[in-house]
């Protein structure tokens, strides 16, 4: 693979070189209060790592934990949530120097390697962006080897890192369907050519796979997908629809339904956490104004929101019908958070400085004993009280790997306020 990139390509891909690169010219600081609350937490949490590290089989990968049965769950490669374990790791040796985590971080990655090839699933952003994606990006940096994790490192190691994650792209590449403009998310009855609104989060992928490749398609193939998902997938009021199927034959909309929400017409706490946070990195990676207001109206919908709890953590579903009393979903709270943090710095300088105080509230919430587990307990996860699927009965007010990544990525962006490269 050579880095040899066209100038329109070229140009592309500083558009989408960091968060910073999209940035308006604010000058937001982080609270030292808060940032000191961050560094403890941080800290607390390269300590639980080390405890959920002594859980995990070798051969698997961390999902959830049950504290009545004492019952931890894993998870081969194949699963969905797999190089969230990894990710939050590498983000916690990032922070913590900490070579103890990084050597778990890169013996976990060999189980993701055969991902790479895998073209059965819509998730290979969640798998590997967030797994090898941050391998690359730290070795980038100059953090870690290059070579890949299953390799001795050498003095000049091949940049197996950026291999795996252009075969990554690859395979997701052929879910798409030009037709619907889509890329496909299941492939299982009853639904013909379903797409749910989590899709969004595995574009970043193909815009990195652009960026390093001078490649196009992959960039059509993401702006593709945002655009159909703007037109189908939103209502009036900014809220998504979770699933949207599509005829094969003329890509015409067959139905608009929920999986994992409360029902078809009601707001899927995270699903709405996942679109704003998708529709940010959409602006990052093209500077097309449209994307930003996307995710500024979608900001508004659930900041703006009756049901969102004044701690701003939302119950799992904005439209759950037992509220107040409904669960809360700390996984969608630590996304929205992550994702405000970002489009605080895009924004106008007033919605931007609202944004952020709306993620300092996530924060200061998370970190409370409501949610963040005490060091030893809760299996070793990071937060407790989220919810993966409540329909389904699966992963109900548990802790949740993903949960602990977007807490962690929304702490280390917090205490990068102000250190952004400015245009």
């Amino acid at each position: 693979m050579y880095r040899i990139i066209p100038a329109l390509f070229l140009f592309l891909s500083l558009l989408a070189v960091s968060p910073g690169r999209a940035q308006k010219n604010h000058d937001f600081q982080p609270k030292p209060a808060l940032l000191r609350l961050i560094d403890g937490n941080l800290r607390q949490a390269a300590n639980q790592y080390k405890v959920l590290m002594g859980r995990v089989p070798a051969d698997r990968l961390p999902k959830t934990y049950y504290a009545n049965t004492d019952k931890f769950e894993t998870s081969n490669s194949e699963w969905w949530t797999s190089g969230f374990y990894p990710g939050t790791l590498l983000y916690l040796y990032e922070y913590s120097r900490d070579t103890s985590l990084l050597r778990e971080a890169l013996q976990r990655l060999k189980l993701l390697e055969k991902e790479q090839y895998n073209k059965g699933t819509h998730d290979l952003g969640f798998m590997m962006y967030c797994s090898y994606g941050n391998a690359e990006r730290l070795a980038e940096r100059g953090l870690l080897p290059q070579g890949a994790p299953s390799q001795k490192p050498q003095a000049r190691p091949a940049p197996a890192y950026d291999e795996i994650l252009m075969n990554s792209a690859r395979s997701l590449s052929t879910r798409f369907n030009p037709k619907i403009g889509c890329i496909r998310s299941w492939d299982s009855p009853p639904w013909k050519y379903p797409v749910i609104i989590d899709n969004m989060m595995n574009l970043e992928l193909l815009f990195w796979a652009t960026r390093f490749s001078g490649d196009s398609s992959f960039y059509r193939i993401a702006v593709t997908h945002a655009n159909t998902t703007m037109r189908y997938h939103y209502r009036p009021d900014y809220s998504s629809f979770h699933v949207v199927d599509y005829d094969t034959a003329t890509g015409n909309v067959l139905a608009k339904k929920t999986a994992q929400g409360y029902s078809d017409s009601s707001a899927w706490a995270r699903g709405q956490a996942w679109g704003l946070y998708g529709f940010t990195v959409m602006y990052r990676c093209t500077h097309d104004q449209k994307y930003l207001e996307q995710a500024e109206f979608i900001a508004q919908f659930i900041l703006t929101n009756p049901n969102l709890p004044a701690d701003k953590i939302p119950y799992w579903d904005f439209n759950a019908p037992e509220i107040p009393r409904a669960l809360r979903d700390a996984s969608a709270a630590a996304i929205m958070a992550s994702a405000l943090i970002e489009l605080s710095r895009y924004a106008g300088p007033e919605k931007g400085r609202g944004y952020l105080d709306v993620a300092e509230q996530i924060i200061v919430s998370l970190s409370s004993n409501n949610y963040k587990a005490v060091v030893g307990s809760n299996g070793g996860f990071l937060l407790r009280h989220s919810v993966g699927h409540l329909p389904g009965r699966s992963e109900v007010d548990v802790p949740l790997t993903y949960a602990d990544y977007y807490f962690v990525e929304a702490m280390l962006r917090y205490k990068q306020l102000g250190n952004e490269k400015k245009e």
